[in-house]
């Protein structure tokens, strides 16, 4: 039982402190580094909406007033059967060159991404969200990396914007500050495993299309990997999204996305061959797989410290520390904000709904339940 419990936790630690650090230090050994300069290649920035009156035309106007050559740029959004003023709101910035195509009826965003390839001829694609608003030259330093032949893919850098005393927000701004960290140390090693769909760019030739139900966040960069391009991390391309406020919309979000992503690793289980690319095998194992299923090893860790306290004073001791950590995570779930002003609460239950998305996920896709379609994100 000694063995299940130290194993358990050294697997956590292994999971979220262990793989990074060690992505550090190999990254520094093995530093591919990634030429750049600044190049104008045409670009199609193409835009999946349902139902987003409410942003889309903020979302436009920022995309207008990036500092990119205007005649190299074209805006295309595909509006997937809204049924909302979203489709006027877009008609009306066609005299300034953004097209609208009608996806009818509403197939979700994988569809509507493919749909939108059909009509795309520029060497560079950008997608991006209804709600992502890029800095200015975040385009620019999108696609600069594009000058290097061995890169075929490129993700910039998520920031969340969260009010004050949102725990959420909170905690969902500091993980996305940790996954950066990742993905910068993880380029370093040749390709990062994770992307945002908010700001992101492919080669068009390197485009696959996909099923109305995977992940095109996962599954895309994945098929850039499996051709034998990098997929790499620009920190300077900056992209900013409202962060969820409501735990129950923040872990919908994580479910759906958790089980997508069940699905690509599936679909792509191929990349898991250690004999074929063994270190992104072992990074697409560690950042994600083992990632997803981290609430096991948490779980067994303490009924196995359970088992072990009885007339142990040492293992009494780790079993409270434990169950401290616990509580700590519980206390930001409960409906009293008292608790959620205090960082440690925040952090702790952010990765603790986080991780129990991610289980219930695991759950849906062990009953091979998919999904295709879902609402916006609202903040």
């Amino acid at each position: 039982m000694s063995l299940i419990l130290w194993g358990s936790l050294v697997l956590i630690f292994y999971i979220y402190l262990g793989y990074p650090l060690l992505t550090a230090v190999l990254g520094r050994i093995v530093n591919r580094p990634v030429f750049s300069q600044n190049t104008w290649p045409s670009v199609s920035l193409v835009i999946a909406a349902y139902n987003e009156d409410r942003v889309i035309a903020t979302t436009l106007e920022n995309k207008l007033a990036l500092d990119y050559p205007p005649e190299q740029l074209e805006i295309l959004v595909v509006s997937d059967g809204s049924e909302d003023t979203t489709d006027e709101i877009v008609e009306s910035f066609a005299s300034k060159g953004v097209r609208l195509i009608r996806q009818e009826p509403r197939a979700g965003k994988t569809s509507a991404l493919n749909l939108a390839m059909q009509q795309v001829q520029s060497e560079i694609v950008v997608f991006s969200d209804a709600n992502s608003i890029y800095r200015l030259d975040a385009l620019r330093a999108l696609v600069r990396s594009f000058a290097d032949d061995r890169v075929g893919y490129v993700t910039g850098k998520m920031l969340y914007a969260a009010g004050p005393g949102d725990w959420v927000g909170s905690g969902c701004s500091a993980f996305m500050q940790y996954e950066n960290f990742l993905r910068a140390q993880e380029t370093r090693l040749g390709s990062v495993v994770g992307v945002d769909g908010g700001i992101d760019a492919v080669r068009r030739r390197l485009y696959r299309p996909m099923r109305a139900d995977q992940l095109p966040d996962f599954v895309l960069p994945l098929s850039v990997v499996e051709q034998g391009y990098r997929v790499v991390f620009e920190p300077e391309a900056i992209v900013v999204e409202e962060a969820l406020s409501k735990s129950g919309d923040e872990y919908r979000m994580r479910v759906r996305v958790a089980l997508r992503a069940f699905w690509a690793l599936w679909d792509k289980r191929t990349l898991f061959n250690p004999l074929r690319r063994p270190l992104f095998a072992w990074q697409l194992m560690s950042h994600k797989l083992l990632r997803y299923l981290a609430l096991l090893p948490m779980i067994t860790a303490w009924l196995a410290n359970l088992f072990l306290a009885r007339g142990s004073d040492f293992y009494t001791g780790l079993l409270l520390l434990q169950s401290a950590g616990w509580f700590v995570a519980l206390l930001g779930l409960m409906p009293t904000p008292h608790f959620q002003r205090l960082g440690i609460v925040r952090w702790s239950s952010y990765l603790l709904l986080l991780n129990i998305a991610s289980a219930h996920a695991f759950v849906r896709f062990v009953m091979g339940k998919k999904q295709v379609l879902w609402t916006p994100r609202k903040g």
